[in-house]
């Protein structure tokens, strides 16, 4: 079980960097609907593994609707133009804000987020049941 802080962020940031690679991996070899909804799911799970690098002791369900309610945010967002305006300007902006608001991207956050809460607290039991028996 890791015990540090540091450990945990380190850990954290490996996740986000795998899902990324995992992202431009699916993006180089598909197109269409495929590429398009794996990202907006691996999307949220990069956020998912942000919270638990600014917040290293998180638990599983916080860090999931906090990813969620994260990435909503930003979707609806999208419906005042303002993310489509500075995606424009920055391509930084266009990763981290998108450009338009699609309504189908508020199921595909918490499909990309449910299925890493789940094994997270699953892990976390066996952890914890090592650490007792």
């Amino acid at each position: 079980m890791l015990r540090t802080d540091s450990a945990r962020r380190l850990l954290a940031l490996a996740a986000a960097v795998a899902v990324l690679a995992i992202a431009l991996l699916i993006r180089a070899l598909a197109g269409g609907p495929l590429e398009q909804h794996s990202g907006t799911a691996l999307y949220a799970s990069m956020i998912y593994a942000g919270v638990f690098f600014l917040r290293p002791r998180t638990t599983p369900l916080v860090a999931g609707a906090v990813a969620v309610a994260f990435c909503w945010l930003v979707e609806l967002s999208q419906l005042t133009g303002v993310p489509a305006y500075l995606s424009e300007r920055s391509l930084l902006a266009r990763l981290a804000l998108g450009v338009a608001y699609d309504p189908l991207d508020m199921l595909w956050y918490p499909a990309g987020v449910l299925p890493l809460v789940a094994v997270h607290v699953l892990l976390r039991a066996r952890a914890t049941a090592r650490a007792a028996g």
